[in-house]
C-alpha cells in the first residue's frame, strides 16, 4: 500500500514540477502516472547497482551524489517515456530530483512516522 501511495505521491510531484519548472513537461496525469511507476522500478532494480558501482565517491561526498543516481534514474525515465515526459537536460533532471526528494523527506516526516508513534 505504501509503494501505491509513493507512486501516486510521486506523480503528483511530476505534474506539480512541470507547472512551475521550464525545461520540464509532463503531459497529463496519466503519463505521470507512468513515469513515476517507471521511475520507481528503475530505484528497486538500477539504482542497488549503480550505488555499489559509485558507493567511494559517495562515501566522499557524504551521500551527496546520490542525488546524482536519482538525476540519472530520471533521465532514463525520461528517455523510457518518450515525448510524453520530457527534461531538457541533466541539470533539469537534477534540480527535478532536488526537489522530489526534499518533498519526499518532508511527507515521509509528517505521514509516516507520525502513524509509527501513534
Amino acid at each position: 500500500m505504501r509503494w501505491l501511495l509513493s507512486i501516486l505521491i510521486n506523480a503528483v510531484l511530476f505534474i506539480a514540477i512541470a507547472g512551475y519548472l521550464p525545461g520540464f513537461k509532463v503531459h497529463g496525469f496519466s503519463a505521470a502516472l507512468e513515469a513515476s511507476f517507471i521511475l520507481s522500478i528503475l530505484n528497486l532494480l538500477v539504482r542497488p547497482i549503480l550505488i555499489i558501482l559509485t558507493l567511494p565517491i559517495t562515501i566522499v561526498t557524504l551521500g551527496f551524489f546520490l542525488l546524482f543516481i536519482n538525476a540519472f534514474t530520471l533521465v532514463i525515465t525520461d528517455k523510457l517515456m518518450g515525448s510524453r515526459f520530457d527534461m531538457t537536460n541533466f541539470g533539469v533532471a537534477f534540480l527535478v530530483a532536488v526537489i522530489m526528494a526534499v518533498v519526499n523527506v518532508v511527507i515521509q516526516h509528517m505521514f509516516f512516522q507520525s502513524r509509527s508513534k501513534r
